[in-house]
């Protein structure tokens, strides 16, 4: 409704004239009035408000005119205090919103106008309507912005009818730190499959770096043979027709006295075919092969124990090694098997196998015993002893002499092999040369000064007396599967009575070092004029000053001599 206000306002020009004006206040909206009801405010009809300065003549006090200037204020006052309480009736009037909910009306009237958003599920739904009451609208536009849900208040008429989804979404907060944040079904699955994806991805980047290294190391060979020649010609010559032995034969004048000349090698080695299994060690696997209807042993060595294969190679391409009781080489190679590169050792093949594995199937007649003990005996002088001359040879010494180191023949003889710690040193240049394999012997077959730290690392004579210590325990395996009258013990390996089977250095350290103790010795070997022989050179060989140890050769000698009086005492 509408409300005309007139107001009458006289200023005073002057002490006689005045001058009336009437002022239209104008409309406003207010409650349920009729808007044809006016009101002159004509409170005080014959009192009137004077603006004016009074005139310069005019110097007495006028108290009535005072009288009216305050009169003048107070209406002024109640005319600005009805004008503002209408304003704030007009403006918690109804208010006309946007409406998404509303039955048949896309518009509904409250006190306020929103517009809100929630997110369900990875759903977002979006709402627009009004709020009715004080109440619900405190209630509802007081809340701050949360995860998965926002809303926006306005005070005019459609104020939310422009009001976008994604200008709520703006409004969600991010997750703050501690609390869980939802998860879509895409994001799942990208934190699933991603760390699958890059395992995936270094695995095949693992196999083809493993593959080109593969590669790499077949063409350095391939280059190998190229700068030494080709391999088809070595072929279609008559190496084919020939036999094992007719290469060794030929080997010895015209090569290095020891193994095949070294296309030859590479050639046999390609033209093996492995048969059996017959043996598993520190190194590798040894494996029956044949080799134009030939058995040879292939001892395979694994890629970690490159030095010992290359080391027993060296060695066994020395000038003049060649001998009937050093294990005969043929041929050394690297290959590839099964996409694993492979180094390979071959020998001659003996079907006994090792005097370890021999001793515990049989027991050996006395004569046979001792040949045994010779051969070895033999073997390692061949080994200490250097030769000189054009072709010459450099003193070795085995640092691993074991009863699993030494072969048995068909004759019952025995061959040292395994050569992948072996020492050299020639007097020529006074070089001693003990490889680049930091591994060391066995721990039950160390000398005393090997296991106290005590041996002269940088003298070729303390490992010789290494290999004598060695060899007086090897005579004792033999001397235990000895027939006397009859009476044999079982195989057993030395100090098994006094360390576990496995032992470690310091327990050898303390039985052999602090404690001193020997093998035990039974009494019937005393009974036996050959084993008590036998007996008193063993305990030579284990003195614990090892200069006064025997030598290899004074050994072979007595060895020698013994073998000669067991036969003399036969024909007689």
């Amino acid at each position: 409704m509408h409300l005309g206000a007139n107001v009458l306002v006289t200023s005073e020009l002057g002490a006689d004239s005045r001058q009336r004006r009437w002022v239209q206040h104008g409309s406003a909206r207010l409650g349920s009035a009729s808007p044809s009801e006016n009101y002159p405010i004509q409170a005080f009809p014959q009192q009137q408000c004077s603006f004016g300065s009074p005139p310069h003549d005019e110097l007495e006090p006028r108290p009535r005119g005072a009288v009216k200037m305050g009169a003048c204020s107070v209406l002024l006052l109640l005319l600005w205090l009805r004008v503002l309480h209408t304003s704030a009736e007009d403006s918690d009037g109804p208010l006309a919103c946007a409406c998404d909910k509303c039955q048949d009306a896309v518009e509904c009237r409250g006190i306020r106008c929103f517009s809100s958003v929630k997110v369900d599920g990875g759903v977002v739904l979006f709402e627009r309507g009004c709020l009715k009451n004080d109440q619900q609208a405190i209630l509802q536009c007081s809340t701050s912005p949360s995860l998965k849900s926002a809303i926006y208040c306005c005070v005019q008429d459609l104020c939310n009818a422009n009001t976008t989804r994604s200008a709520l979404m703006a409004l969600l907060p991010s997750a703050p730190e501690g609390e869980p944040v939802p998860y879509r079904v895409e994001t799942l699955a990208l934190f699933i499959l991603a760390p699958v994806v890059v395992l995936v991805v270094l695995s095949v980047v693992s196999v083809l770096a493993c593959r080109r290294l593969h590669r790499g190391r077949l063409q350095r060979l391939q280059e190998f043979d190229t700068e030494q020649g080709t391999i088809d010609g070595l072929i279609s010559s008559n190496v084919g027709d020939s036999t094992l032995a007719d290469l060794l034969d030929h080997s010895c004048t015209s090569g290095s006295g020891s193994g095949l000349p070294f296309l030859v090698q590479r050639t046999v080695a390609r033209q093996i075919s492995l048969v059996e299994c017959v043996g598993k060690g520190r190194y590798g696997e040894v494996w029956r092969g044949q080799w134009q209807g030939e058995n040879v042993a292939v001892k395979i060595f694994s890629s970690r124990d490159e030095k010992s294969w290359f080391r027993e190679t060296e060695i066994y391409n020395t000038v003049l090694l060649r001998h009937d009781n050093i294990l005969g080489f043929m041929a050394s190679d690297m290959t590839s098997r099964n996409s694993s590169t492979q180094l390979w050792l071959i020998t001659h093949y003996h079907e006994n196998g090792s005097l370890y594995d021999y001793l515990q199937r049989v027991a050996v007649e006395t004569s046979e015993g001792l040949a045994m003990a010779a051969s070895v005996a033999s073997g390692l002088v061949h080994l200490h002893t250097e030769i000189f001359g054009t072709e010459g040879k450099p003193a070795i010494a085995h640092r691993d002499l074991k009863s699993k180191n030494i072969l048995v023949t068909k004759d019952l003889r025995c061959c040292i092999a395994d050569l992948g710690l072996a020492v050299t040193h020639s007097q020529a240049d006074n070089l001693l040369d003990v490889g680049n394999n930091p591994k060391v012997g066995t721990k039950r077959y160390m000398a005393p000064e090997v296991l106290d730290e005590s041996i002269q690392t940088d003298c070729f004579d303390a490992y010789k007396r290494v290999d004598i210590w060695a060899f007086g325990l090897v005579l004792w395996e033999i001397a235990r599967r000895t027939y006397s009258n009859g009476i044999v013990e079982e195989y057993k390996p030395p100090f098994y009575d006094q360390v576990p089977n496995d032992p470690s250095f310091e327990d050898m350290r303390k039985v052999v070092c602090v404690e001193q103790q020997r093998p035990f010795i039974p009494n019937r070997w005393f009974s036996d004029p050959t084993l008590s022989a036998l007996v008193k050179l063993m305990k030579e060989c284990w003195y614990q000053n090892p200069s006064a140890r025997l030598t290899a050769l004074r050994i072979k000698k007595t060895l020698d001599k013994i073998y000669s009086s067991l036969e003399k005492g036969k024909e007689s």
